[in-house]
């Protein structure tokens, strides 16, 4: 068998995708690829000064790159509505959504509305996002959706009386976790509903492995484990992008590197750890999202936003 790459992804003229956190890493190379595919790329942000350095990088290899740069912060549910409605306003259709953009073990903070900032961001900004993003994927032929997850799942178990770790001892690295088995539950939960909805649009999740990025700079011994360890972002982005393309994929999915302990390697389905696949906990924590952002999805004609 044939190794997964970027060869295989078809040219994307006349394309729509935003990849959110893609002025730096796997976001950023995610936003490369697609440009160099044709795609029409936006470039969501929460920094536009870096992702307009960003799209410079990316037209310094894809002279005739079709970027947008558009400011979201996923930590204030405020700019989440502000940029999905002037999306909507200036975009008919979107084919394909990449949520890679996240924080990692931070010191503790809350977003502007109050919520841990791992869980606030990594999850609850996506779930916002999609929803009210759902009318257009729904009404164009062959969407996707592509969730940015971590092997960190594994250490992740939400704790419903404590979101916001207000009544425990902060453990960022724990809250990651928490954030990254998050993004599988939202990934499996929604790809359940797509169906039972009738619904083409494919959901997957996928996970770097083990690549060198901004996103690890809170680790002390970065720089000496990246050097030992990490595989380039090319490779690292590469998971994201089969979980976007992959023909035989029907949703539900998880792809990572196949390598030891998919820490590197090419790009390969995987799975992800049993309580990730848990029905009920991914059920619950898709009415706390509801609750905690006011966006309700409706799937017969995509967003309502119970908050108005």
């Amino acid at each position: 068998m044939t190794n997964w790459t970027s060869e295989n992804i078809p040219s994307q003229k006349n394309r729509i995708a935003i990849v959110t956190g893609s002025s730096s890493g796997i976001g950023l190379e995610a936003a490369r690829v697609l440009a160099g595919k044709e795609a029409m790329v936006i470039i969501a942000v929460r920094n536009l000064e870096k992702g307009d350095k960003a799209a410079e990088k990316i037209r310094q290899d894809v002279s005739k790159a079709n970027l947008k740069t558009m400011k979201l912060d996923l930590a204030d549910l405020d700019s989440v509505k502000k940029f999905a409605e002037e999306f909507k306003r200036e975009y008919s259709h979107l084919d394909l959504l990449i949520n890679n953009a996240g924080v990692m073990i931070p010191p503790y903070s809350k977003t502007v509305d109050g919520l841990e900032l791992q869980f606030g961001t990594n999850h609850l900004g996506h779930f916002a996002l999609t929803g009210q993003l759902l009318s257009l994927l729904i009404s164009t032929e062959s969407s996707r959706i592509v969730n940015v997850s971590s092997a960190a799942h594994k250490y992740g178990k939400i704790d419903f009386d404590d979101l916001n770790w207000e009544n425990r001892k902060y453990k960022a690295w724990t809250a990651y976790g928490d954030s990254k088995i998050a993004n599988l539950y939202f990934t499996y939960e929604l790809d359940r509903k797509l169906k039972a909805n009738d619904l083409e649009i494919i959901t997957n999740a996928a996970h770097p492995g083990y690549t060198a990025t901004e996103l690890q700079r809170n680790m002390g011994l970065s720089t000496i484990l990246n050097a030992l360890l990490a595989q380039s972002v090319e490779m690292g982005t590469l998971p994201t992008l089969r979980a976007a393309f992959d023909t035989e994929a029907k949703g539900g999915e998880y792809f990572g590197p196949k390598g030891f302990m998919e820490m590197r390697g090419f790009p390969v389905q995987v799975d992800s750890n049993d309580l990730s696949r848990d029905k009920a906990i991914a059920k619950k924590l898709w009415k706390v999202s509801e609750e905690l952002t006011g966006v309700k999805f409706d799937f017969s004609k995509g967003i309502q936003t119970a908050n108005e």
